[in-house]
């Protein structure tokens, strides 16, 4: 039965959504600011931060029986890096309590790494600042933390990370998921029918380097399969299962995995992020896809919506007058989880600046994803008007 329009609750945040607009906002966005945060962080100059966006989010039950969310958000800091902060609500919508110190800085000699690792060459890739975390859940109590480590000296060079947590205090490093440069990495929940685990991972291209200058060069535009034997790894990279392909698509210039997978009814919900070129910028916008539930990598079974999930707009960084903003026309997503009736609630940043939260339906994504069917190799449309 088709679904085009639905109710979603969050909280006692309610709405209605449709098949056209698939996601309401929440009227109290944007729910964590860089004021917010420097409230707490402020008084150490070193900590000051411009922005706060692109969280990646956990939903745990304390020893008391009581749900909490947990929100790992990103913040520019004065010199221009990246760090990662902790901030704490007990219905995910207001109230957040921030940690007095960052959850993830780059890393040192004084942290926690798993028995074997290259320390020495970890604290080298993340010198240059931690950004974009995901909290992938893979059972147990144990979380894996995906995270994009910049090089302190090379521009752009950039690998993801891998850290576990099972209290969020404590984060043990294991360093990078690949020695080839990479963005934007989400792990499967649970393994496979072969006992894999599944990871989407947006490796920068063939990690090609312009001549001289140290940068990565590449279009960005591939979505590849990674498998192993445990969720830490080692990892391989497999097949591609997504292009976004060329044409008037908002996935046209970049795609890349959001949140990681949520099981559902319909098949593991995947959140993307897509970008257009345009004579204005580039915006960012969110894509919604369903993987097979029995065979997640197999792209004859994935199901990929050519309509974007959410389009950045005004509302989506409201900000004082005289605040930095660091990147227009961008909605991008770390993190959602998944409530109750099916409403789906996608924590995003706005701009680059902010972070908000909006509520979407998964039976209105799912027909979205038969309605506006995008063929997933070729980025091609599979429906006509």
């Amino acid at each position: 039965m088709s679904c085009t329009k639905a109710y979603v609750e969050w909280n006692g945040f309610k709405g209605t959504v449709t098949i056209n607009e698939p996601v309401v906002r929440y009227p109290g966005n944007p729910i964590l600011t860089c004021h917010d945060v420097n409230e707490i962080w402020g008084n150490d100059g070193r900590l000051y931060t411009y922005t706060v966006h692109n969280a990646g989010m956990a939903e745990v039950t304390g020893a008391n029986g009581k749900t909490q969310t947990i929100m790992l958000f990103r913040s520019h800091i004065a010199d221009g890096r990246s760090v990662i902060g902790k901030a704490v609500s007990d219905n995910g919508l207001n109230a957040w309590k921030i940690d007095p110190r960052p959850f993830l800085l780059p890393a040192t000699e004084s942290d926690l790494f798993a028995k074997g690792v290259d320390i020495a060459s970890i604290i080298e890739s993340e010198a240059g600042g931690v950004e974009d975390i995901r909290v992938n859940p893979v059972g147990s109590g144990l979380y894996v933390l995906t995270y994009s480590a910049y090089h302190g000296q090379i521009t752009d060079r950039v690998k993801v990370m891998i850290a576990v947590t099972q209290d969020f205090k404590t984060v043990v490093r294991y360093g990078p998921i690949s020695e080839q440069d990479m963005r934007n990495v989400v792990i499967f929940p649970e393994p496979d029918k072969n006992k894999k685990w599944i990871a989407l991972l947006r490796p920068n291209d063939k990690n090609r380097e312009v001549a001289g200058s140290g940068h990565i060069g590449g279009s960005f535009e591939e979505i590849c399969t990674g498998f192993a034997a445990g969720p830490t790894g080692p990892w391989e990279i497999a097949n591609v299962i997504m292009r976004s392909g060329h044409g008037p698509s908002a996935f046209q210039a970049k795609i890349g995995p959001g949140a990681p997978p949520i099981r559902t009814r319909y098949g593991w919900l995947n959140i993307f992020h897509g970008v257009r070129s345009t004579m204005a910028g580039n915006p960012y916008t969110l894509g919604v896809a369903f993987h097979d539930r029995e065979d997640p990598t197999n792209p004859s079974k994935l199901r990929i919506s050519a309509k974007p999930l959410l389009m950045p707009s005004a509302s989506d960084c409201l900000v004082r007058e005289t605040d930095y903003v660091h990147v227009p026309n961008v909605v991008f997503t770390c993190g959602a989880l998944a409530g109750q009736d099916d409403t789906l609630a996608i924590y995003y940043g706005g701009n680059d600046t902010v972070m908000n939260i909006g509520l979407a339906n998964i039976q209105i994504l799912n027909e979205m994803c038969n309605v506006f069917r995008l063929d997933p190799l070729t980025g091609k449309h599979l429906y006509s008007l």
